[in-house]
């Protein structure tokens, strides 16, 4: 026997390889190709794998095979190094397998290891997530029958519920509610795709945020510099004037949100304006709290979220005054 030829009882070596399905078939790592080039056999149970065609491409065999874990581990005797490509579903049957004989002690385990091959980039479950939208845009009957104006009460919902999470810290909430607002996003844009005059994806929604992002920050993509927030928001303004050309401070300022909201928004509009504005006045509660807003806004306080910290402690009082009065009161 040689110097490179193992002895007949050594374990060998077992590699699971895992690949991202996110990531393009072909596309793997260095030393994934290293092991596949250099396993005495690659095998996989799914004939239908993605990456097998680019596999054979690159001179790799690959076997089609569902090993058992005792005839993976008779199939490294010697040495030999066995590498299995996982399945989109993974191995389990086959993971769990190997570990019980390897708790086992009875027999000499190979060496195990797991190779990733491809890994995700940052907001690849987003693509999941566009593929389940459509899916159940095709096969559920309530949303595939749903409209942009049969869903806006639910967008102004999901909004809603996050600021609360926001508000409340609830960490666990904020994931969730962030998760239930980008749904609202990624249906709606679904929905457009079928318009039948002006069609467009939710490519476009992030192709076009992208954009304009880049465009509106020219301190981080471009030549210019802003050493302060107050400088950043000077040229965001600027920026969003010049593209929007508008006849009125007041347009884009959606009138359906509160109307604490509302007026501050307006006020802030005017402030950044450097306008003088006669400020309305009359009878009634509705000039006096736009008058509450207006001051609210001026301090740099948001009046509606400050409206709703009081809302919460009214309530904590109310069911305080519940609790006291017990029940049957």
């Amino acid at each position: 026997m040689n110097e490179t030829t193992p002895p007949a009882d050594a374990p060998g070596r077992v590699i699971l390889l895992t690949t991202s399905h996110r990531v393009a078939p072909g596309l793997l790592s260095w030393p994934a190709w290293q092991a596949l080039h250099g396993a005495d056999a690659v095998l996989c149970a799914d004939a239908t794998h993605p990456q097998l065609p680019y596999l054979r491409e690159a001179g790799v065999r690959v076997d089609q095979a569902s090993p058992t874990a005792q005839e993976l581990v008779d199939a490294c005797a010697g040495g030999r190094t066995v590498l299995v490509i996982a399945t989109a579903e993974g191995d389990r049957p086959l993971t769990d397998g190997l570990a019980r004989l390897a708790g086992s002690g009875r027999i000499a385990m190979p060496d195990l290891e797991l190779l990733p091959a491809s890994y995700d980039l940052p907001g690849a479950r987003l693509l999941d997530l566009v593929q389940v939208m459509d899916q159940i845009r095709g096969e559920c009957p309530w949303s595939s029958q749903q409209t942009h104006k049969g869903l806006a009460k639910y967008a102004i919902e999901e909004a809603y519920e996050l600021v609360e999470a926001i508000e409340e810290g609830d960490r666990d909430e904020l994931l969730e509610e962030l998760g239930d607002v980008l749904l609202q996003v990624v249906f709606h844009a679904r929905i457009a795709e079928e318009d039948t005059e002006s069609p467009f994806s939710v490519d476009d929604v992030a192709g076009g945020i992208v954009e304009k992002l880049i465009h509106r920050h020219p301190h981080v993509f471009g030549d210019d510099s802003a050493d302060t927030p107050e400088d950043v928001k000077a040229h965001w303004l600027r920026t969003k004037a010049a593209e929007k050309q508008r006849s009125s401070l007041t347009e884009g300022i959606p009138l359906g949100q509160p109307g604490l909201a509302l007026a501050a928004k307006l006020a802030s509009r005017v402030r950044t304006a450097g306008l003088e504005v006669e400020v309305p006045s009359g009878e009634g509660v509705g000039y006096e709290l736009l008058a509450l807003a207006l001051r609210a806004e001026a301090e740099g306080v948001d009046p509606e979220a400050a409206l709703r910290v009081a809302a919460r402690a009214y309530r904590d009082a109310v069911r305080a005054a519940e609790t006291s009065r017990g029940p049957g009161a």
